[in-house]
């Protein structure tokens, strides 16, 4: 295992070489006794995965293999990441949330409990890319929503609580809670009938 910084890791981890913990930021890079890596008990962390400096990372913890998470990252408890996963930093993800493999979350993202992203979904911060006008914001993901496979979300958009998103949707605007967004550019319309009344978030 590489380290940089301090790191911290509870008992029980699982780590399978090679792993790089508290790789240093910009702002720390050829300094010594930075903050680097904590990361709760009973993790498991395959081959090829990097965590940065300033990375919390809560309990029951697994990633797959080539994941890379950038710094002032907030994971909570019992969250998978996937293999090739990339995390670019300053993102807060809750408990209980599941990233399949390929997933790409920028910059100034929030994602809550209990959600999924399917495969290959790409989540986006820059409306007007490389120009960065209006600033970077992040998509947020609320509580107990789930996003399908080969998924777009744009800059700013807000997915509610307990809302889907199809399978190679492209969601340019907010998703209701409770509501299925379909398409591209996706349309809002109601869960599937088999959804309805159901808890989501379970």
């Amino acid at each position: 295992m590489i380290e940089y910084g301090k790191n911290s890791v509870g008992k029980g981890a699982q780590i399978f070489e090679p792993v790089t913990l508290g790789f240093p930021s910009r702002d720390v890079m050829g300094k010594t006794g930075f903050t680097g890596t904590t990361i709760g008990e009973n993790a498991v962390i395959r081959s090829g995965t990097i965590l940065y400096c300033d990375v919390t990372i809560g309990n029951h913890f697994q990633s797959g293999h080539n994941v890379m998470i950038r710094e002032k990252t907030q994971i909570g408890n019992r969250v998978g990441i996937g293999t090739s996963v990339v995390i670019e930093g300053n993102t807060i993800i809750g408990d209980d949330v599941s990233l399949q493999s390929m997933v790409y979350i920028p910059t100034d993202t929030v994602i809550g409990n209990k959600v999924f992203i399917g495969p290959n979904t790409v989540l986006t911060n820059d409306r007007y890319p490389p120009t960065r006008i209006g600033g970077l914001k992040g998509p947020q993901i609320r509580d107990g929503a789930a996003i399908g496979a080969n998924a777009t979300l744009l800059p700013g958009v807000c997915i509610g609580e307990g809302a889907l998103v199809a399978a190679g949707a492209i969601v340019t605007r907010d998703v209701p809670a409770y509501k299925l967004a379909i398409g591209a550019p996706a349309k809002i319309t109601d869960l599937p009938s088999k959804m309805e009344g159901k808890d989501t978030k379970k």
